[in-house]
């Protein structure tokens, strides 16, 4: 199951002409696919794009009544190669993926297919987390666009602009036989708004069409000599092409006067920091007119020279807001500037910092930087001074409290690390390498298991170096979607084919969960148009691993413990792979919460597992914490004040999954966690016990108050 559902919304895309859509940038993306007759799509899911899979997912039969063929694929490589299809045909494809990661997974698929170029417009969705936002290395997809010469889209975030960019996108890669590049950043992946909708189209060749009349061209086949061709074509045929394209169809925007001694220039997708900070100078409105021109690159790559030279030529200072290093478009127009022989000054990366996101304060701080050195009268007065403090956006860092990544309340993977820290305790340290996944979290306390990531599913391949035979085994973690991703061949079948004697563990959660839940070859439930339930241990067996242990219960801290000790020790020299199998607990109360709640409402007796700590057992050590670190186990001062140290205590957001009363018992730490068994909706026998009890209970507690020793202040 995915994280959430969009059937409601799906039935929204059939919105026709003259109708008004409302929604998010993922949703308004889908619809403008649809209207522009995309003939096939594909992806693998990665944030801040996993909607868009999900919605697709959800959208089959208005996908098939349109002969649109979706396909959910293995990888980004995967998702690339499937734009294959428009290399003969003139069919519109589209896959999309998480950049840049995404784009260097499937780089070799993108650089053949730009090399042979394309007949049919083919797009690729990339969607770019760069900053804050991001949970990736800090890089950016625009330095692959230059390398195999692929078109880069950056549209204005707001939804009328990123509905043009998909039938701009299209229209460019048939123009140029090239494919395109569409990048949606974070936010604009979820902003919402509304635009006026046409009607979807039904492709002009769809994928069945092609079947039926199957064609070639050998010119396009990425061999020399014709590879040699390619190369040449980019550059005599495709960029003139694409460069003629952009002007003559207006794709870059220009606001405010048309002229004036300074100007702007920006990326799409930087274009509402760069308004609003206009706005707080009184430079802007709040329809977006503006007194300084701004040049709005909706396409950054590749730049279009006259454009440049038409709005830099009266300028006395031009400043390039570019997000992310190293400045590619800067030194692009540096180039043209230089060549054309114009005096402008062009300011960039010397105003605003060279790395790292450009946040609001950012932006205002950098403006107003430039405007001081060029046009300090335009500035409010107090702010014309160079050494004039700027006003400040709140700094909130003290106020509100950081919020590390950490595992989910009654994740089954914590008890996973418990049982693995508490091995390490009794066999010494050990070398272990991560993967990406929730898994990674355990590098980070309380667990602060394992280090170094490579890239998805490559976990055990990046502790290849250490199959020395060495005193103590190596250990990986890998997740089953990196495993299904390519962990399977680059990272189990490199283990096999050495004859490593390491260890790897199987992260297996029955879903991609990180990216929000969807289903993998390994997932437990029946889904209706993907093929589940194909165990690991089965693959595993496949590629020739012998010492497979599956668990089937990971919250069985001790039988984790138990097995990464037989792991370690066994005399078995060989790969050995421990498959650690629990549901995700997100994705099982998605399923069961509901439900549950619907049966309370209903009237019917339910039982809600929960767990509890009693305080006058409890010492105060906080091991357990110190070997779980699950949410809902926090600290509690007492009122006690022969006891000054606060014991552990369990909040509301507990889920029962037992995980922290297993890790006391594995531990031996202490006995005081206790179990309790919440009954809604009981029976007139339970409400009977329940009240008879509570008086008993009641009447021992007013029994024992009365014979504890009372001390007062004299003369009271």
């Amino acid at each position: 199951m995915a994280e959430r559902s969009f059937k409601k919304e799906v039935e929204e895309l059939r919105a026709g002409a003259g109708e008004t859509f409302t929604g998010e940038g993922i949703l308004a993306l889908t619809k403008a696919l649809l209207e522009n007759g995309v003939g096939y799509v594909g992806g693998y899911q990665g944030a801040p794009i996993s909607h868009l899979m999900d919605v697709l997912a959800d959208a089959q039969e208005l996908l098939q009544e349109l002969d649109v063929r979706y396909e959910a694929n293995a990888s980004e490589a995967a998702a690339a190669a499937m734009l294959a299809a428009s290399v003969h045909y003139p069919i519109r494809g589209a896959v999309t993926f998480k950049g840049p990661v995404g784009v260097n997974v499937a780089s070799d698929a993108l650089a053949n297919l730009s090399s042979s170029g394309v007949a049919g417009g083919a797009i690729v969705i990339v969607g770019e987390d760069y900053g804050e936002g991001s949970s990736i290395m800090q890089e950016r997809s625009h330095a692959f666009a230059m390398k195999s010469q692929f078109w880069l889209m950056d549209p204005r975030p707001n939804l009328p602009s990123i509905v043009k960019s998909v039938g701009d996108s299209f229209e460019l890669s048939e123009a140029s036989n090239t494919p395109v590049m569409l990048m949606v950043r974070i936010r604009a992946c979820h902003v919402t708004g509304s635009f006026e909708c046409r009607d979807n189209q039904r492709p002009d060749l769809t994928v069945e069409d092609a079947l039926s009349n199957p064609r070639r061209d050998w010119n396009r086949v990425v061999l020399p000599p014709m590879s040699y061709a390619h190369e040449q074509d980019k550059i005599t045929t495709r960029w003139p092409n694409a460069q003629n394209h952009i002007m003559e169809r207006g794709l870059n925007e220009v606001f405010g006067p048309e002229s004036g001694e300074l100007g702007i220039i920006c990326q799409g997708g930087m274009y509402n920091g760069v308004i609003r900070s206009l706005q707080r100078l009184g430079l802007a409105d709040l329809y977006g007119n503006t007194d300084i021109p701004i040049y709005c690159l909706n396409v950054t790559y590749p730049l279009v020279d006259e454009e440049v030279i038409r709005f830099a030529t009266d300028k006395k200072a031009v400043l390039i807001v570019e997000e992310g290093q190293p400045e590619f478009i800067e030194q692009g127009l540096s180039t043209i500037l230089l060549r054309s022989d114009l005096q402008t000054m062009l300011h960039g990366k010397d105003v605003f910092p060279m790395a790292g996101e450009y946040t609001g304060q950012i932006m205002f701080d950098s403006i107003v930087a430039f405007l001081r050195k060029y046009a300090p009268e335009d500035l409010p007065g107090q702010m014309r001074a160079p050494n004039q403090p700027l006003p400040a956006i709140p700094d909130l860092s003290k106020t509100v409290p950081i919020r590390p990544p950490g595992f989910c309340t009654g994740c089954p993977e914590r008890p996973i690390f418990a049982g693995l820290k508490l091995a390490q305790q009794e066999l010494g340290p050990h070398q272990i390498s991560a993967d990406i996944g929730c898994h990674l979290f355990a590098a980070l306390p309380p667990f602060e298991i394992g280090g170094a990531t490579m890239g998805y599913g490559l976990g055990p391949a990046s502790n290849a170096a250490f199959d020395g035979g060495g005193e103590k085994r190596a250990i990986s973690i890998i997740g089953d979607g990196g495993f299904w991703h390519n962990g399977l061949s680059s990272s189990i079948g490199n283990m096999v084919f050495n004859k490593s004697d390491s260890v790897a563990v199987i992260v297996d959660n029955y879903y991609s969960a990180a990216t929000g839940g969807q289903d993998v070859l390994s997932s437990r439930a029946d889904n209706p148009s993907k093929a589940t339930q194909n165990p690991i241990s089965k693959a595993l067996e496949g590629v020739g691993v012998k010492w497979i242990r599956q668990i089937d219960h990971t919250y069985d801290v001790g039988k984790m413990r138990e097995t990464f000790v037989e792991a370690l020790t066994t005399d078995y020299d060989g790969p050995k792979v421990i498959v650690a199998s629990s549901e995700c607990m997100l994705n099982r109360q998605r399923r069961e919460k509901p439900a549950r709640n619907k049966a309370i409402n209903d009237g019917k007796r339910i039982e809600v597992l929960r767990f509890g700590v009693d305080e006058d057992i409890c010492t105060g050590d906080h091991a357990c914490i110190r070997l779980s670190g699950c949410p809902s186990l926090s600290v509690k001062h007492l009122d006690d004040p022969l006891r000054d140290d606060p014991v552990a205590a369990i909040d509301q957001t507990c889920v029962g999954c037992g995980n922290c009363g297993e890790v006391a018992d594995a531990a031996i730490l202490c006995p005081s966690f206790y179990r309790a068994d919440v009954v809604h909706n009981p029976g007139s026998l339970e409400r009977w016990w329940a009240g008879w009890s509570g008086r008993v209970i009641s009447w021992l507690q007013v029994r024992r108050a009365s014979k504890r020793l009372t001390f007062t202040e004299a003369g009271q």
